[in-house]
């Protein structure tokens, strides 16, 4: 790959202080903190994974730091990014992150893109830097950010979690490097995906994750040690276990050329192991259990903690993780024994995800569209 820095800014007697600690390492010495000085790196996101990486980029002196992010800071959202606080509740995080990383470095030059990526602008955005962080958590916006960074020749450092766990690669260093439909050739069904509020993430882990993902972009510009070229580093937070994988660019795999309409690439058809379920909209049901109340039933696969907070009159609950015990597969059988069976979670995604499971045990089930949310507001 070709040297993304050049050597064109001199460093003040303050940033030699600042980065002293840099300096005196061998293989960084001045030569390469001019090259951070001198580097350009966009962070798409800066949310859990974007807040670790920005808040070390700047402070590890990278001169040009981009950010693409049109979300708002919500309380739920303190618990991983901290880049936020509490201050900034209902405010832009563009705005916030973009005050934090001028508070740890000052001579950083930021700029803002208060906007979501998508084909109208992103070929326009990354083609300005050297690197790109990926830190979104959507299929649709991993392959588009691929994509782009593949078509334009721009290393792509990639970051994923949920839950106890995350991995790490690095995407398009060179011209034999795979990328992230190396990893993921095929996405998978969207409605199978929980999301973040629904399957939760141990604060610490997007953390770990984005300090993996700064490391690669400072080794990176500074041409040391070995990256994550053609490696997949897996980290199990739960058990305190890495674990790597090796990946390699496909010689199969067709020519990214031009940019393509991810919503329908993302979208289940596209699916080799697509389960048709079928769903029912709340009035719909609201209207079955009116008329036939003793003909149906209505199990709710969401957590203990989220049925007694909010739940459906006459439900039954059955958590997700444990509808495949015995004796529950034996309980759903017999209640819905001559009935039919609807199943709701929050949004959809975890009762699809239940009705598939019990399709292998001969167990039919209809899902309730858009959760307990569209039910409630309706």
């Amino acid at each position: 790959m070709k040297n993304i820095s050049k050597e064109k800014s001199d460093l003040s007697s303050k940033e030699l202080e600042r980065y002293s600690r840099h300096i005196v390492l061998p293989e960084i010495g001045i030569t390469g903190q001019k090259k951070l000085k001198n580097s350009s790196v966009l962070c798409i996101g800066c949310g859990g994974l974007g807040s670790p990486v920005l808040l070390y980029l700047a402070a590890s002196g990278i001169g040009r730091i981009g950010i693409v992010e049109d979300d708002v800071v919500e309380e739920s959202n303190l618990q991983r990014q901290v880049i936020h606080d509490s201050k900034s509740i209902g405010k832009s995080k563009i705005k916030s992150a973009y005050s934090r990383i001028l508070d740890i470095n000052p001579n950083s030059k930021v700029e803002a893109f208060p906007v979501s990526i998508n084909n109208n602008n992103a070929l326009e955005i990354i083609k300005n830097y050297d690197i790109v962080c990926d830190c979104t958590d959507n299929f649709k916006s991993r392959y588009l950010i691929n994509d782009a960074c593949v078509i334009l020749g721009k290393p792509n450092i990639y970051g994923s979690v949920s839950m106890f766990e995350g991995q790490a690669s690095v995407f398009n260093l060179g011209k034999d490097s795979p990328n992230f439909r190396d990893l993921v050739p095929v996405p998978p069904p969207m409605e199978l995906l929980p999301s973040c509020n629904e399957a939760g993430v141990l604060g610490v882990i997007p953390g770990i994750i984005g300090i993996i993902q700064a490391t690669e972009v400072i080794k990176i510009v500074t041409g040391i040690g070995s990256t994550l070229n053609g490696r997949i580093l897996v980290f199990d937070g739960l058990n305190m276990k890495f674990k790597e994988l090796n990946l390699k660019k496909s010689k199969t795999r067709k020519k990214i050329k031009s940019l393509i309409n991810y919503e329908e690439f993302c979208s289940s058809k596209n699916f080799s192991k697509k389960v048709s379920v079928s769903s029912i909209t709340p009035s719909e049901l609201k209207d079955l259990i009116k008329s036939q109340p003793s003909k149906n039933i209505l199990l709710d696969v969401r957590s203990e903690r989220e049925y007694h907070e909010n739940s459906i009159e006459g439900s039954i609950l059955i958590p997700l993780q444990n509808i495949e015990e015995k004796e529950n597969i034996e309980k759903i059988r017999e209640l819905s024994r001559a009935k039919s069976l609807y199943i709701h979670c929050k949004t959809g995604k975890r009762s699809h995800k239940a009705i598939i499971k019990l399709k292998e045990y001969g167990i039919d089930a209809i899902n309730l569209k858009g959760g307990i949310n569209a039910w409630n507001k309706e």
